[in-house]
């Protein structure tokens, strides 16, 4: 399945910005696009492309994004050249800032968002229902003071409406069918664009991703919290061999503990509930052995009344988000206590070390009471795509797999390690994904980088 040649493409190419001698090579051109996709013929906002031209004899293009929300393709590829080396021996390298996240806060190109965008703390879990309503209320106020600055554009920043660019940049490059990398966040945008255009897929790559095809969201939620508990039992089944056979057990009785009376710290004005706790344990729990010494201390010194050594370093002291303007539409959010405390419940069940700490249950609750709805919620694959192929190291390839599952001959690319996306870090991979995107030929199943 070798790749096309673009036919016509209607983009005018120059050097980009602060790049005048044009000393990397990339090129820049800007596309107008709708700022609502459902209003095609309204307001249009700007979306700057970069392109890294290929060294040899071009047989089509791929597209690239690096997720965030809101990763500054241009600026990122300027910085990341030297990944796309090989691929650009026969393929465009093209990528974009995606809309919405601008140059004041993201070194975004494209039409940004004019607010300020701040991290937030992830709320604690509400008690009853006068602290949902207060949860409600105050994740609109964060919400309201950056979609009043421009409300069409705030409604319209889904990883849909990604997709949709995506779509419009296809076709401006003139291109027959898609080719696409998508990393973390960016494999959402990949997923959504498979469900809405799937006859124009050529190949797709999604690296250290998640699911957001799932049919049922509830069962999602439920492999998210077993992958976490698969996280710290790794850690547990190392301490074993490693003279921490008792941290196990104080891990337990410190989240049980946690769970009524916060642990205090050496940080002024800082004490940490047992969600707290299982977010920064997962946290340095997925760095594999290098952090593990770090959090086979950090659990005794809790034990003992001092949660100190969870403190971050830097950065915000609870475990917190970026405003979630993507984010809250493309995720199912609780809209009634009940059905909060209901899941909660299930997941502390399934995963009793990790809890609901760090899935998308208790990611969302900064979701509750946006003023825009979800409107890209998770679903599945259509049936007629060709196969793709994903990447992802610990708890990323199980994810992955569950959403190639659903496209026969498709294949994950697993690496039994921490990390995060292994294109730009792990050559076996590269290769692969490489393979893939110029001549379609994917790995044998069940291969490990």
């Amino acid at each position: 399945m070798q790749a096309s040649a673009p036919t016509t493409s209607t983009l005018s190419w120059q050097p980009c910005p602060n790049d005048n001698n044009n000393d990397t090579g990339l090129e820049c051109a800007d596309l107008q696009v709708p700022a609502d996709w459902q209003k095609p013929e309204g307001r249009k906002i700007t979306l700057r492309l970069g392109r890294l031209k290929s060294t040899g004899t071009p047989k089509g293009s791929v597209l690239i994004a690096y997720g965030g929300p809101g990763a500054p393709g241009i600026a990122m590829t300027r910085s990341l050249q030297s990944w796309w080396t090989d691929l650009r021996k026969s393929m465009d390298v093209i990528t974009w800032d995606t809309r919405g996240y601008g140059s004041d806060q993201f070194q975004g190109l494209s039409t940004g968002l004019p607010c300020t965008w701040t991290r937030i703390p992830i709320a604690d879990l509400p008690r009853d229902d006068a602290d949902f309503g207060r949860l409600s209320d105050t994740n609109r106020g964060y919400a309201e003071a950056c979609r009043l600055k421009d409300p069409e554009l705030f409604a319209n920043m889904s990883s849909a409406d990604h997709a949709r660019d995506m779509e419009a940049i296809r076709k401006a490059l003139g291109d027959d069918r898609l080719n696409y990398y998508g990393a973390s966040y960016a494999g959402f945008y990949g997923q959504a664009y498979a469900r809405l255009f799937p006859g124009n897929l050529r190949t797709m790559v999604l690296d250290g991703t998640w699911n957001h095809s799932a049919a049922d969201w509830q069962r999602e939620l439920e492999a998210m919290a077993t992958t976490n508990e698969q996280h710290l039992r790794r850690f547990f089944t190392w301490c074993t061999a490693h003279d921490c056979k008792d941290v196990p057990a104080l891990w337990r009785k410190l989240i049980a503990r946690a769970t009524g009376t916060p642990v205090p710290t050496r940080t002024p004005n800082v004490a940490y509930k047992s969600g707290d706790l299982q977010s920064f344990a997962l946290g340095l729990a997925r760095q594999g052995e290098a952090a593990w010494p770090k959090l086979a201390t950090a659990i005794r010194k809790a034990s003992k009344g001092d949660a100190s050594d969870f403190v971050p370093a830097r950065g915000a002291r609870y475990p917190d988000q970026a405003t979630p303007v993507t984010e809250c539409t493309d995720w199912p959010r609780f809209t009634t206590l009940k059905q909060l405390t209901t899941t909660i419940a299930r997941l502390r069940k399934l995963a009793p070390n990790a809890g609901a700490a760090n899935t998308f249950a208790t990611n969302t609750l900064n979701c509750i009471g946006w003023p825009v709805p979800v409107t890209n919620p998770p679903a599945p694959l259509p049936d007629n795509l060709p196969p793709l192929l994903a990447a992802g190291a610990w708890g990323e390839s199980d994810a992955t797999e569950r959403v190639l599952a659903q496209v026969p001959g498709s294949v994950t690319i697993r690496h039994d390690g921490p990390g995060h996306t292994l294109y730009g870090t792990n050559t076996c991979a590269r290769d692969h994904i490489n393979r893939y995107l110029t001549v379609g030929t994917l790995p044998p199943a069940k291969t490990s980088c």
